[in-house]
């Protein structure tokens, strides 16, 4: 019995692996009813289920699964024992800090041999803890620990890439969840899939790449609801009203949000629930509606929401919002707490954002200080969208201090760069600024790829690249002829007539 009980544990891994959780809950429960004493097996079972139900939005269930089936190994295998604790900060995540940090210390209790690859990753988790004041290590030494130990489970390195962008380690996130993605699709996994594309998804938001985000979470879209994964379908949801609150349209980014908040489970959030606020926060700031804003995005500083991620990368909105309408004291206690992370993650660009705050909340004497402070550490090239928030703001200040000369130069900047994303309302914004001033602003021509679908781009940035129809095909999971459609669909849009002509429009697809 033990033997067909390892055989079915394989088996449910493998099903959950290939995203059939239905497979792999039904082989998970066979092995558990043939075991009494096996605790390695019961272990591995329990984060099958337990991924099965964090996939599908059981978050509770999840956690207190894995939980049980690291309490039975605890002593007997600390490293199976932390796999299954790593995985459960992610669970702990959607149920609350105290969840959280409870988890963490779990994690850091465990007698896990420091030669494990698993340490430095248990290691660099305790830095979720809010509690902890020093500087988090580069996500790429904790990398290199783990390669110097072994090779540590794909799952693990997830968390590892989520939690790298938590402590604010965009661009090192971004591209290990770009290799975890790309591990996944070559041996058809399609399971662990949207959780890497979330993260990559998140890494595009966060660097203004909303073209790519839009591709990324369009795709995994597509996935979850394939495999049937509530708990990614309502971030994606989420993800995808933020693209449509930063451009303005209000009917889809509240039809996206509608769908991400609904379902929230008992005792945690919703997947999505915090980008959701964080979506509709964003578009009613956008289209001058600050006090709906501030209330939105004050419902993320309160548990069980405020330490995650939109909490902290919305600060900077709610601050705005705040100021527009008159109430700068409802800004005070969240700047502080996004002062205390900026300064733990040690990013110019996050000391950018504290400075733009400082600015929107100083004195006339004192504002200009910190905009000029602040544009010159923000990173023009890979953050041009905050550089872009920024010079709007010090423009605005430039324009009522009757300085229109120098008003105009940065409220172009902005506009630049507001039109190149299709940020309608934040254009029209630098419009009427700049219109203010006495300067004529031209209406933006429409780009190349402006008419392409999501999956449409996606597709003929591959083929750009020189890969055939079932290379595609096989990367998207799609058919080649579905493949072959898009491209029949693109061509005409994009102005060629073959996929030879593609090659001329890489760097206009954002290759």
């Amino acid at each position: 019995d033990l033997a067909r009980a390892r055989r079915e544990a394989l088996a449910a891994e493998a099903a959950l692996e290939a995203g059939d959780l239905a497979r792999a809950r039904a082989f998970g429960a066979r092995a558990a009813r043939r075991l009494e004493e096996a605790p390695a097996v019961h272990a591995r079972i329990a984060q099958v289920r337990a991924l099965a139900d964090f996939w599908q939005g059981s978050y509770p269930a999840a956690h207190r699964l894995l939980l049980d089936g690291a309490g039975r190994v605890r002593d007997t295998d600390p490293g199976q024992a932390a796999l299954l604790l790593i995985q459960a900060v992610h669970t702990s995540w959607y149920l609350g800090e105290r969840q959280l940090a409870a988890t963490l210390a779990e994690l850091a209790g465990l007698p896990l041999d420091d030669a494990d690859p698993l340490a430095p990753v248990a290691a660099y988790l305790t830095h979720l803890d809010r509690g902890r004041a020093e500087r988090p290590p580069p996500l790429s030494d904790t990398l290199a620990e783990v390669r110097r130990r072994g090779r540590a489970p794909d799952q693990a390195l997830m968390i590892l890439s989520g939690a790298a962008l938590a402590l604010g380690q965009d661009a090192d996130a971004y591209e290990l969840a770009t290799a975890l993605a790309a591990e996944h699709r070559a041996r058809g996994g399609a399971g662990r899939l949207p959780t890497a594309l979330f993260f990559m998804a998140e890494g595009e938001v966060f660097t203004g790449r909303h073209l790519d985000a839009l591709a990324t979470a369009t795709e995994a879209m597509a996935l979850a609801r394939d495999t049937g994964q509530q708990q990614w379908i309502s971030q994606f949801s989420s993800v995808l009203a933020y693209l449509d609150a930063a451009k303005g349209e209000e009917a889809a980014c509240r039809r996206n949000a509608e769908e991400a908040l609904a379902g929230t489970a008992s005792g945690a959030v919703s997947g999505g629930v915090p980008w959701a606020h964080w979506s509709l926060g964003l578009l009613d700031l956008g289209l001058g509606r600050a006090e709906a804003a501030l209330t939105r995005f004050e419902r993320l500083t309160r548990e069980p929401m405020r330490h995650h991620i939109c909490a902290t990368r919305s600060t900077p909105d709610l601050v705005e919002s705040a100021v527009r309408v008159g109430a700068s004291e409802r800004a005070a206690e969240p700047l502080a707490r996004f002062e205390r992370w900026a300064g733990s993650v040690r990013r110019p660009w996050a000391d950018a954002l504290v400075l733009r705050c400082r600015g929107l909340l100083a004195a006339d004497d004192q504002a200009e200080a910190f905009y000029t402070a602040a544009l010159g550490l923000h990173d023009q090239d890979r953050r041009a969208l905050e550089y872009a928030r920024t010079a709007l703001l010090y423009g605005e200040w430039l324009r009522r201090a009757r300085r229109k000369a120098e008003a105009r130069g940065r409220l172009t900047d902005a506009l630049e760069v507001f039109d190149r994303l299709g940020m309608r309302p934040w254009a029209e914004r630098a419009r009427g600024e700049l219109t203010a001033t006495g300067a004529q602003a031209a209406r933006p021509a429409a780009g190349p790829a402006a008419d392409l679908t999501p999956q449409e781009l996606q597709i003929a940035r591959l083929a750009a690249q020189g890969l055939s129809n079932r290379d595609i095909a096989a990367q998207l999971f799609l058919s080649h002829r579905t493949v072959g459609y898009h491209l029949y669909k693109a061509y005409p849009k994009l102005g060629i007539a073959s996929r030879g002509e593609l090659k001329d429009f890489a760097g206009r697809l954002g290759l």
